[in-house]
């Protein structure tokens, strides 16, 4: 059967919501790994190239397969490590790890091989030496290879804030998406379970796309809860604004050519009328525009659960 991130399990029920919560665990790298990990430079820059790596490879590919192969990447790293981080021995982590993805999501590319087997360096690994590394990876993660992320709890939430099948919901779960893809870049999520992580997208979207929606929303997730998301609301909201920030920065670095600074003076002032953000506005204007919309749901509490 195909594997989607969005319902992992081979075999739906009606309980198969309740289930995911009560296994998400097993899928969740330990908060100690996480503490560990900052704590170490050199293992800090080694997941981030293979991150890079991946990325770079599977960049023509779906990014659901990225995301898995990142996953199986960090679980792998939680569990196994790497003592001795050689380029092509971290080269070849990820080309099979997106191996892995592309067997499990069953996509259907027919250069596949030839995209696992690019390289900067003349490095191309053969059939047997790849099937030997997934082999070892298969083996740190105990074979779980449908893993359980928080695409898997996007619909669950939706269907609470009642917006399934909505126009609403579609945007939402969307915008989500995009933060909970950006997300796994940071290695703040790693102490947050799946399901926290999914409904603190979903607010940090809500609270960006729909504000004046906004507290029934918090109110609908807050009502059938168990555990706290105010920390990973938090994360998620910082990891949002920086990614707009950054792209803020890039849009004006791009735009900065002699056209565009003669244009600047009036663009500013029509900004300024408007209140709104355009490719003129100062980056450091938009970033405290964004911080401004950021709110702090402690007072309510935010929590979630399986209902």
């Amino acid at each position: 059967m195909e594997f989607d991130l969005e319902n992992p399990l081979e075999n739906l029920h009606s309980d198969a919501v309740s289930y995911l919560f009560l296994i998400e665990s097993d899928h969740t790298l330990s908060q100690n790994h996480s503490h560990t990990l900052k704590a170490r430079d050199l293992d800090i820059s080694v997941r981030r190239e293979l991150v890079s790596l991946i990325a770079k490879l599977s960049c023509t590919l779906d990014p659901a397969l990225s995301y898995l192969a990142t996953n199986y990447l960090d679980r792998f790293l939680a569990s196994q490590g790497i003592s001795q981080p050689k380029s092509w021995v971290l080269r070849l982590i990820a080309v099979s790890c997106i191996s892995l993805a592309v067997k499990m999501m069953r996509t259907e590319c027919p250069d596949v091989q030839d995209i696992l087997n690019q390289s900067d360096g003349g490095i191309i690994f053969e059939t047997q030496t790849v099937g030997r590394m997934e082999a070892l990876i298969l083996g740190a993660l105990q074979w779980r290879m449908r893993s359980i992320t928080p695409f898997s709890f996007i619909p669950f939430f939706i269907a609470l804030m009642g917006l399934q099948g909505s126009p609403t919901g579609r945007v939402l779960k969307n915008r989500a998406s995009e933060i909970i893809f950006m997300s796994q870049r940071e290695i703040r999520v790693w102490e947050f379970k799946p399901s926290m992580i999914a409904a603190s997208a979903l607010l940090c979207a809500s609270h960006e796309l729909f504000p004046f929606q906004y507290p029934s929303f918090l109110k609908a997730i807050t009502e059938s809860s168990y555990e706290s998301v105010e920390q990973c609301y938090k994360v998620i909201q910082d990891i949002a604004i920086e990614e707009e920030y950054e792209s803020a920065l890039n849009g004006v670095s791009r735009s900065d050519t002699p056209i565009n600074v003669l244009d600047h003076h009036f663009l500013s002032s029509e900004s300024e009328k408007t209140n709104g953000i355009t490719v003129a506005d100062s980056p450091l204007r938009q970033e405290r525009d964004l911080k401004r919309r950021k709110i702090t749901p402690c007072g309510n509490n935010p929590t979630i659960h399986n209902s």
